[in-house]
């Protein structure tokens, strides 16, 4: 069986070659590059100083480095706000790409609240500099300066990376390889599976959707919600499966199985990889025939 590439370990995630770091393993990563980088430049600033400042350097560098920080984080929040707010259009135009959509937009969140921590303690811890500026020398002035610095560098650096990271051009593939990774994980010990016949199985399983949520229409049903658009869309196929089980047409198991399954369709959909389990084609099977008995039921009442 072909060996494929998508690898979830630890936090890293392995796609075509290329690293996705986690966002718990980032903030590691650069808090762990702050502190080694703190503690050498304090040591040598210490013991063998490289350069010494004098008062003039010292207001122009830490307040400098302040408002060029501040300006840097404002044009990045900027551009957060206009790439979510793509991302939700493009969520909106296509409801298969809501989990895709829904866990970047949870990765971005997270990132940014990094962001501005770091951001928010590298301005205190400059503003500190400047306060304790016109004190004789000392060790613990050094320190700060050089601990000031230092946070500075990791907050660019880090910036940076959220900003790649949101602009990557195949963002949307790689958070969809991923959830489809997570949802059904194919390596040697599983054996793919057919495509078509899996998609053939889920249209049977939409098709069943569909005809139920019509029928739960015309009896005058609504969906309660903050937003009711102007025009009549196509209920998507979550909310349709909501609305039998809220029904009590299908029980809880089968509804998450149901979801399980729209949302690795979606995944595998826009994935750069289309690759599906002999498991997950055969739990398709499963979820259309048990579908297709209860929703064809004489008994049922509509």
């Amino acid at each position: 069986m072909k060996k494929h590439a998508a690898i979830l370990n630890n936090g890293l995630i392995t796609i075509h070659g290329e690293a996705i770091v986690s966002p718990i393993k980032l903030i590691l990563i650069s808090l762990l590059t702050f502190l080694i980088l703190s503690t050498i430049s304090a040591f040598i600033a210490i013991s063998h100083p490289i350069w010494i400042l004098n008062e003039n350097q010292i207001l122009y560098l830490y307040s400098t480095s302040s408002q060029v920080l501040a300006g840097v984080y404002g044009l990045t929040l900027t551009g957060f706000i206009f790439f979510r707010n793509e991302l939700s259009r493009e969520e909106s135009d296509d409801e298969s790409l809501t989990e895709a959509v829904e866990n970047l937009k949870d990765r971005y969140f997270k990132l940014l609240i990094y962001v501005t921590f770091i951001s928010i303690f590298t301005l205190f811890i400059g503003n500190l500099v400047l306060s304790i500026e016109d004190e004789e020398k000392s060790t613990f002035k050094t320190i700060i300066m050089n601990v000031a610095q230092s946070s500075f560098i990791v907050s660019l650096l880090t910036i940076s990376y959220f900003i790649f990271d949101i602009i990557a051009p195949k963002r949307i593939e790689s958070a969809s390889k991923k959830l489809q990774q997570q949802l059904d994980p194919i390596d040697e010990n599983k054996k793919e599976g057919s495509l078509e016949t899996f998609l053939k199985n889920f249209n049977q399983i939409e098709a069943l959707l569909q005809k139920y949520g019509q029928n739960f229409q015309t009896k005058g049903y609504t969906i309660q919600s903050s937003y009711q658009p102007s025009y009549q869309r196509r209920m998507s196929n979550q909310k349709l499966a909501l609305i039998i089980a809220q029904a009590e047409k299908i029980d809880k198991i089968l509804y998450d199985k149901i979801r399980k399954l729209i949302t690795l369709r979606n995944s595998i959909v826009h994935s750069a990889e289309p690759i599906v389990s002999e498991e997950m084609v055969n739990e398709s099977q499963e979820i259309l025939n048990s579908l297709f008995n209860l929703l064809n039921d004489e008994s049922v009442e509509w």
